[in-house]
């Protein structure tokens, strides 16, 4: 963690009334986005799992881009008694949204908007269907997060966020994007999402497999060493995203991927931590749902399939 000014008082922005958000999913990305919720005024309560009942903490630790650190006072439930709920946001891994919402199911009261921020695809449709009576919102964001600790969180990067509707009735909350971008500094409402979906898959399938297989920041991608694998990535999902209705070509598909290697270059992707650290990757979201559909068009990607089997053994 950079050192930084620490503030020892707990920033307290709890509401009397019920909190404007719900964060389901507290890992680094939860983390930074609670507190950066928090900080903003906007009363943010963060939802756990039963197993962390026994080791609360007193506060979050956050660090700012600035490397500002203060301990932030967020609310917590739990989820097997979650209470009243105006809009959840889940952030937990693509693999773990299903059964982290499971519970909720016939206690999340019809019309309370649910927003998806995870890497990957696929997730989404089966959230419709355990929720057929909720909007439900996919949104793709760009920030960089580390989790340092129990409850130590570390905003890495600043990037953009984009919501956008997946039921007819998400498309009544585009708002919910303004109240994001108060804290995160840009955020915005896209009714064509699954194109923005797409566009971040490309870049996940390129960036995250590599990153964590190698054990590299996201900036060494950019060596000689790797432009012909990134190029044969970019030509692969280029064809599928094509056969998907998604007009792109792999060229700028490469372009956008080397855009994120340069501005995130100190950053360490999701995957790599998540490997580092041995939790489970989110390369089935990911390049696991490009094989899928490749699959499914009869199109060819050897060098993804390649990438998803060594993430797989490596697991």
């Amino acid at each position: 963690m950079p050192s930084g000014l620490r503030d020892n008082n707990l920033k307290n922005s709890r509401h009397p009334s019920s909190p404007h958000w719900s964060l389901l999913g507290c890992g680094a990305l939860g983390g930074v986005f609670a507190s950066l919720l928090t900080q903003s005024g906007q009363p943010t309560r963060v939802l756990l799992s039963e197993r962390h009942r026994a080791t609360l903490h007193p506060g979050i630790d956050f660090t700012s881009l600035e490397g500002h650190t203060q301990l932030l006072a967020i609310e917590r439930g739990f989820i097997d008694k979650p209470g009243t709920i105006q809009r959840l946001l889940v952030m937990t891994k693509a693999g773990q949204v299903v059964s982290a919402l499971t519970p909720l199911v016939g206690k999340l009261a019809a019309g309370v908007p649910i927003v998806l921020l995870h890497n990957g695809m696929g997730i989404a449709e089966q959230v419709v269907q355990l929720f057929p009576h909720n909007p439900v919102i996919a949104g793709v964001t760009s920030h960089g997060a580390m989790q340092n600790g129990h409850f130590v969180f570390r905003h890495t990067g600043k990037g953009e966020t984009w919501l956008g509707p997946i039921n007819e009735a998400a498309k009544a909350h585009s708002a919910l994007a303004d109240q994001l971008a108060t804290a995160l500094g840009q955020a915005g409402w896209d009714e064509q999402i699954l194109t923005r979906q797409w566009q971040k898959l490309a870049i996940n399938c390129a960036i995250n497999p590599l990153t964590a297989l190698y054990k590299l920041k996201n900036g060494e991608l950019a060596g000689p060493r790797f432009a012909d694998v990134l190029q044969q990535i970019c030509v692969e999902v280029a064809d599928v995203m094509q056969a998907e209705g998604q007009p792109t070509g792999s060229d700028e598909l490469l372009r956008r991927v080397m855009t994120v290697v340069e501005l995130t270059a100190d950053n360490y992707s999701s995957m790599y931590q998540d490997m580092e650290q041995g939790r489970e990757t989110e390369i089935e979201a990911i390049t696991g749902f490009l094989l899928g559909k490749a699959a499914a068009h009869g199109i060819a990607v050897p060098v993804n399939q390649g990438l998803y089997q060594a993430v797989k053994e490596k697991r």
